[in-house]
């Protein structure tokens, strides 16, 4: 049973507070219209960067084209030019065929920051209406929460929490584009482009040195192995066939095959209790915790052993990830916000999303161990 007395005290120390705070809210709003003069600014130099990029993009694809052209001609002329002329020809487009990609690149982030700022200054500029609003109006908004406190407050923390949650997820996808896309940029992209002057290298070869043809396909078939090994390591990074067909464990063990090999760091993998399949959302997640932790220990921990314990239970699943590097004061990355805390802070949420318990044991020089379980239920 609710006390009304203490219900209608905390009622009115709460109107009490808010009506000590309209200094704060009218300081809030003078914060919300800086911030909102300074996107807009930024928004005006990035618009600007945007027009001098895609001009420049236009020069380069025109002379690109200017190097196509002459690449036809020498390939219309073969017998007419001698084999380093071939050469620079294939070597002359290739190199600009590149810094047009570089430059597309370039253009396609700062059309996607051009985007995200000006959705920000829209955002900033309901903040500054909805400030000035509430200045206007606290009398009005007072007499609401008087009415409904704590339906009230359930609603304005509902809607901070979706805000949150939205504008990290934005922000995470407009991450994870720009490293698909770099990596596929760095990886298959240029290989692919290196694979068709090389392929039409080599039917200029059979006319003039057949002999040669032979070498220049292996070398050839060599490349295009490479870039097929490049997309499909870049295809297991953004989401793992094998997590979808077999499951958690499965996946962890193929990806820990390539984490070990590719890094030279042993990582020993216990399973206990009964293996069964989870809920897709719950498998993904774990996977992407575990997955967060082994490349946070390649990139800072400097160990050389790895154990992971994962135990299937009835009601729940159970995970301790243990490293012997090099540990680290937690106190002092979560509260500096680094990258590397960023990547705990993000493991933190994912496990807390699903209603389960994360903990981290670290000292410097004492290694590190992440411990985490969460439930699953039928």
């Amino acid at each position: 049973m609710i006390d009304t007395n203490v219900l209608e005290n905390v009622i009115k120390r709460t109107i009490e507070a808010i009506e000590n705070s309209k200094e704060e809210i009218y300081q809030i709003g003078e914060s919300a219209r800086e911030e909102y003069e300074r996107v807009k600014r930024e928004l005006v130099d990035t618009k600007e960067k945007t027009t001098a990029v895609i001009q420049k993009v236009d020069i380069l694809e025109k002379e690109y084209k200017k190097s196509r052209l002459h690449l036809i001609q020498v390939n219309s002329n073969f017998n007419n030019f001698r084999e380093d002329q071939i050469k620079d020809a294939y070597q002359h487009a290739h190199k600009k065929q590149i810094e047009l990609l570089e430059l597309q690149e370039q253009e396609k982030v700062l059309r996607l920051h051009r985007d995200y700022l000006e959705r920000n200054l829209k955002t900033l500029e309901k903040m500054v209406e909805r400030s000035e609003g509430l200045m206007t109006n606290v009398g009005m908004a007072l007499k609401v929460i008087t009415n409904d406190l704590s339906n009230l407050s359930s609603h304005i923390n509902e809607m901070q929490q979706m805000q949150a949650l939205g504008l990290s997820i934005i922000k995470a996808q407009e991450e994870e584009r720009k490293r698909v896309a770099r990596e596929i940029h760095d990886g298959p992209a240029q290989s692919m482009a290196n694979i068709v002057m090389r392929a039409e290298f080599c039917l200029k070869l059979l006319d003039k040195n057949p002999n040669a043809v032979g070498e220049e396909l292996l070398s050839l078939m060599e490349l295009v192995r490479q870039s097929l090994t490049d997309v499909r390591k870049i295809i297991f990074d953004l989401r793992p066939m094998v997590l979808d067909d077999l499951g958690l464990v499965p996946a962890l063990k193929r990806y820990i095959e390539h984490y070990t090999k590719d890094n030279g760091v042993h990582v020993e993998t216990t399973v206990l209790g009964s293996e069964r399949r989870l809920d897709s959302s719950l498998e993904v997640a774990l996977f992407r915790v575990i997955q967060e932790s082994l490349t946070n220990i390649n990139k800072h921990a400097k160990a050389n052993q790895v154990v992971i314990k994962i135990e299937f239970t009835a009601d729940k699943i159970n995970v301790i990830i243990r490293d012997n590097g090099k540990g680290f004061d937690k106190e002092t990355v979560l509260a500096e916000k680094r990258e590397d805390g960023f990547g705990l802070l993000g493991m933190r949420e994912r496990i807390q999303l699903l209603k389960g318990y994360f903990k981290i044991k670290t000292a410097p020089g004492q290694g590190t161990e992440i411990i985490l379980s969460v439930p699953t239920p039928e």
